[in-house]
């Protein structure tokens, strides 16, 4: 009743701040600076009774990220920065928010709500076990670079080959082997650099979803655009990744305060342009005798349009509902449409069109 004596269900910004320093309420100063910007959206001043709960138990409705949109609030933009006596791992928190997060708002949001439980795991457990495979591979084979010359690396049950497609979990499984030393060393440091900040942001389940669907539009793509070439790496969900992060900061680049961002942005785009041309160069123009055709460079491709569509839209969508938007659905109705084709096209496409698939090994 104090907070609304009239039972408007609004409560004035200023009466709910004064009766929080009278009576001296552990409220974290940060929520009061984001219950004031909340308010300020409002055109009276006011917030919403149930926008207040929210608030407190740590949730953010469609109304707060309205107020955050209009930039209708005054608050310190270097706070964070300027936080001292901070921990290695709150400045590693408060590292990750300024690589990922391009509005201070979301930046302190993510730095004061940031929980350890769950870890991100989804990212290092991927990474671990394509290095224990390339290891086990490695040893068995005795060969660390170019594997896929060697003639019993193709009979891996992991790998993608167009004469084992209906062995469905292949356009999957095929993420945990790579071509050699050199390619698993980029997938790996840029899935620890930037899909690790990335899942610690935006949660396991919409980075894991990202990453797989890179994974699978790479192989489906590759059964379409290259009918012959068999396929390895974790490519298609690597570039997924990378390019719905580049694309997130061109987007919001002048909101985006990590440090040497247009260096490091032309130096992401080079290594990633070197890795495809690698990749186009050892499919065309093998430097050792082959028993057939070598992996195809199509994943990274497909999976720089995931990132760059489907990517973006998760990327730029923090603590938002995907479910109410309406061109997320879009993005879903066009990525399940492409695997009903691409479905369909494995199963009658290379007997229609006598595509002269390699014997599988």
């Amino acid at each position: 009743m104090q907070l609304d004596p009239e039972n408007t269900g609004f409560i004035g910004v200023e009466t709910f701040a004064s009766l929080v320093h009278s009576h001296e309420l552990p409220l974290d100063p940060a929520k009061l600076d984001m219950l004031v910007a909340l308010a300020q959206g409002n055109d009276e001043g006011q917030v919403c009774y149930q926008e207040l709960v929210d608030l407190i138990s740590s949730k953010r409705s469609s109304s707060f990220k309205r107020a955050i949109a209009n930039g209708q609030r005054a608050l310190p933009r270097d706070v964070l920065l300027d936080e001292t006596g901070l921990g290695f791992y709150k400045r590693f928190v408060r590292y990750v928010a300024y690589e990922i997060l391009p509005c201070e708002m979301d930046r302190r949001w993510y730095f004061y709500q940031h929980r350890t439980c769950p870890p991100p795991v989804f990212m290092a457990a991927v990474t671990l076990t394509q290095i224990i495979v390339f290891l086990c591979y490695g040893a068995r084979l005795n060969k660390w670079v170019l594997q896929t010359y060697h003639p019993e690396y193709m009979k891996s049950p992991l790998v993608y080959h167009p004469g084992h497609r209906a062995r469905a979990w292949r356009f999957l499984t095929y993420m945990f082997m790579h071509v050699g030393l050199e390619q698993l060393g980029f997938n790996a440091l840029l899935q620890l650099m930037i899909g690790v900040p990335l899942e610690m942001v935006h949660g396991i389940l919409r980075i894991s979803f990202l990453y797989l669907a890179g994974v699978l539009a790479g192989s489906l793509t590759v059964s379409i655009t290259d009918m012959r070439a068999p396929l390895v790496g974790g490519s298609g969900g690597v570039y997924a990744l990378c390019s719905a992060h580049l694309a997130n900061v061109v987007m919001n680049w002048a909101g985006m305060r990590c440090p040497y961002k247009l260096l490091r942005m032309v130096l992401a785009l080079v290594c990633m342009s070197s890795e495809v041309g690698r990749a186009v160069w050892l499919r065309f123009s093998p430097p050792l005798p082959a028993s057939g055709p070598q992996p195809s460079f199509m994943a990274h491709l497909a999976g720089a349009i995931v990132g760059i569509s489907m990517g973006l839209t998760i990327l730029r969508s923090y603590e938002e509902s995907l479910q109410d938007q309406c061109g997320w659905w879009v993005l879903l109705l066009s990525y399940g449409t492409f695997l009903l084709f691409a479905v369909f096209w494995n199963i009658f496409a290379y007997d229609l069109l006598g595509a002269q698939v390699p014997p599988p090994p």
